[in-house]
């Protein structure tokens, strides 16, 4: 096969076919060293790949400082970078190969968008620091921070090209009379004592791609790079146009003096308290919107009557209810139809009038508690610790360890029995909701995978065979294979007495999907839908599903399957979605992405309604009722915003604890029952709220 020719003069004209065993497809861009192409592996998956300009392969020392930017790249492939495939720096054209990233570079993003709005600069600043701890904690210095540097993928900043990076163990060492580096992002010591750069050049270096960010120039500015040389030694910046809010932090990053700047750490602790004060203030002015559902008093809209009955139906935030391998989980049935309270106790009622409250249960261990509704309590599990809460006020009413501190999600409610169980423990256990006392406990084997019914738990072991244990005593109904699944995991959602397992093909190709009855263990149907598939919830005799690409893992679209007719209908997003948390409220599809986006999709419509980014950089599964979408921030926000418009309605204040700096994963789903909204902060609190005045939190 001929070359592959691009426009162009010179050698550069005749692209390469191949690097290595990569299939060049298409070139994504250029600079001063080389050229990057899109290019695929054998197995399909996308990768950037960057082929070194011929001239410059000839140069021994630039081959060394080749070598020298691919070992960087492996040190730090992380969450922040893009992570390195594989590389030949001894090859005719040295090459390497990192995944592909999807997204603008900031350079572009500014050039095509204007300036970018607070909340975007504080989720820009937060994930650069992070990136830059990151490099600077495995002994790398990048040196060459710039806004065409950084890619804006879905999931936040990714910082690429570590081209002039310098290892502290690295035998190269810049040449007298050299400045290596882009001088409207150089830090002063890059100019004065280049030998000497350390990681709070890149500390500078941030600051300035911040003003870039926000004004659509750099803080020193000219079109000679000797003059902007002079300014960034001896002047001061020029803020200008920079929020109020992040200016102080951003003129601290710019000190002329490596010492007075802010480390990556101190910048994250910084961000995390201007985050409440700010950066969720600048998602209402946007979204708002005239024809959104104006805010209801107390007097205009009365509480709705609070009595309740055994066997009320509930909708709770699953996350990832007792099954870590599906994360987009939106609610678990915690009571059936015809369950009835254990040794004929009544379950509490909640009071007529409801006040918002507080509570912190458990106040010597640290974390989100992870809660769920059922047996007229709220069930919480917290680091080791499960107990039972009053809904009308948050008082304790019970509490007692449990076998590991890794929840794999809040309790289940199953056969009106509390099931506390966590993924890995040593045991199962039920027990009494409304005194917490045992009722009975079993040992499953090591590996095995638990998934609550109304009335069974679903235990799947290592070797794929299927267990269903009578949740009210213990004991085993039935066990065997399930048909066409290897090794399956199980969904469920209210109100579908059907539990589905699913598995999908090696290749990512297909999801085969069989309906269980979970007591019986019958499978009901059984269906081969295309595509990696994750259930999230199903309503009207259909199931939902989201549809994860390969590679990143992002969703690309929804799906509808609905087995009377076997017929599946098809959403794609017009933009995909990143590690993204879904629901169900009739016949549209709620999605939370990492990042903040969060958009509604309806299924019968087959379009996207609306579309919003929220201040929320990592949060929970949502929920929804007929009027809101509620959920929760990592920094303990609750959070609604109108089901029609994506307007936010409403918020409750940020509430963080010691532990806030650790990195977490999704946070817990609220607990959606009756007209409230429970949930857990980072402080260690649970508290309530009315579900139906959001503006009133």
């Amino acid at each position: 096969m001929a070359p592959r020719r691009n426009t162009g003069a010179g050698a550069e004209a005749e692209l390469p076919e191949y690097a290595g065993h990569y299939r060049l497809e298409s070139r994504l861009g250029s600079g001063g060293m080389g050229v990057v192409h899109l290019a695929r592996s054998t197995s399909g998956m996308k990768l950037a790949v960057k082929v070194v300009h011929a001239e410059f392969a000839r140069d021994p020392e630039f081959r060394g400082r080749f070598r020298q930017e691919v070992a960087a790249a492996r040190k730090v492939s992380g969450a922040f970078t893009a992570s390195v495939v594989d590389a030949d720096p001894d090859a005719g054209q040295p090459w390497m190969a990192t995944l592909f990233i999807p997204g603008p570079t900031l350079s572009d993003e500014v050039k095509r968008n204007g300036p970018m709005d607070p909340a975007q600069l504080r989720r820009l600043m937060a994930g650069l620091a992070e990136a830059l701890r990151d490099i600077h904690r495995v002994g790398v210095v990048h040196r060459d921070l710039k806004p065409s540097n950084v890619l804006l993928a879905e999931d936040g900043p990714k910082v690429i090209d570590f081209g002039i990076s310098r290892p502290k163990d690295s035998e190269l060492r810049t040449e007298t009379g050299k400045l290596i580096g882009t001088p409207p992002f150089m830090a002063p010591e890059q100019f004065r004592r280049p030998r000497e750069v350390g990681p709070a050049a890149d500390v500078f270096a941030l600051g300035s791609v911040m003003v870039h960010a926000a004004t659509g120039r750099g803080p020193f500015d000219s079109d000679s790079p000797y003059v902007v040389a002079y300014q960034v030694v001896h002047d001061e910046p020029d803020l200008t146009g920079v929020p109020e809010s992040l200016a102080p932090l951003v003129r601290r990053c710019l000190a002329k003096e490596p010492e007075d700047r802010p480390t990556p750490d101190e910048l994250m602790r910084e961000l995390r308290s201007v985050a409440a004060s700010y950066d969720t203030q600048a998602f209402i002015p946007a979204q708002r919107s005239s024809d959104g559902p104006a805010p209801q008093s107390p007097a205009e809209r009365p509480e709705p009557s609070v009595k309740r009955r055994v066997g009320k139906k509930v909708i709770v935030g699953a996350g990832a209810l007792g099954l870590a391998v599906v994360a987009a989980l939106t609610s678990v049935r915690l009571l059936g139809d015809d369950q009835a309270s254990p040794s004929g106790t009544t379950p509490r009622t909640k009071a007529a009038a409801f006040s918002s409250w507080k509570a912190k249960p458990a106040p010597e261990t640290s974390g989100m508690p992870q809660c769920s509704y059922g047996a007229g309590e709220l069930l919480c599990v917290q680091a080791g610790t499960v107990f039972a809460l009053s809904p009308a006020d948050g008082e304790l009413l019970w509490r007692r360890p449990v076998a590991t501190t890794s929840a794999s999600g809040p309790p289940v409610v199953s056969s009106a029995l509390v099931q506390p169980y966590t993924e890995g423990g040593p045991q199962l256990a039920a027990l009494d909701p409304h005194s917490g006392n045992e009722v009975w406990k079993r040992r499953p084997a090591p590996g095995t995978m638990v998934r609550y019914t109304a009335r069974t738990a679903l235990l799947t072991a290592a070797d794929g065979k299927i267990t269903g244990v009578d949740s009210a005593s213990g004991r085993t109904r039935w066990s065997h294979r399930i048909p066409g699944q290897r090794t399956p995991s199980f969904v469920s959602f209210p109100g579908d007495p059907l539990a589905y397992a699913t598995s999908t093909s090696a290749d990512g190709s297909s999801t085969q999907l069989s309906a269980v009855d979970p007591q019986s263990g019958d499978v009901r149907w059984q269906a081969h839908l295309a595509g990696t598939l994750e259930p999230v919830g199903s309503e009207g005799g259909s199931v939902f599903f989201l549809s994860i690409g390969s590679v990143y893992g992002e969703t690309k679209a929804v799906v509808r399957y609905t087995p009377a007719t076997r017929s599946t209908r098809r959403v794609t997003l017009p933009l995909a979605s990143q590690e993204a948390h879904a629901t169900v409220r009739g016949n549209v599809v709620y999605l939370l992405a990492t990042g903040g986006s969060l958009q509604a999709v309806d299924m019968d419509a087959r379009k996207q309604l609306w579309r919003v980014e929220t201040s929320v950089s990592r949060g929970s599964a949502p929920v929804a009722d007929d009027r809101y979408v509620y959920f929760t921030a990592a920094d303990g926000r609750l959070l609604a915003v109108a089901a029609r418009t994506g307007a936010l309605a409403g918020q409750t204040p940020a509430r963080l604890g010691p532990d806030s700096a650790k990195v977490m994963g999704a946070p817990p789903t609220p607990v959606l029952d009756d007209g409230h909204v429970y949930a857990g902060a980072p402080d260690g609190t649970v508290f309530g709220v009315a579900a139906r005045n959001p503006a009133g939190w």
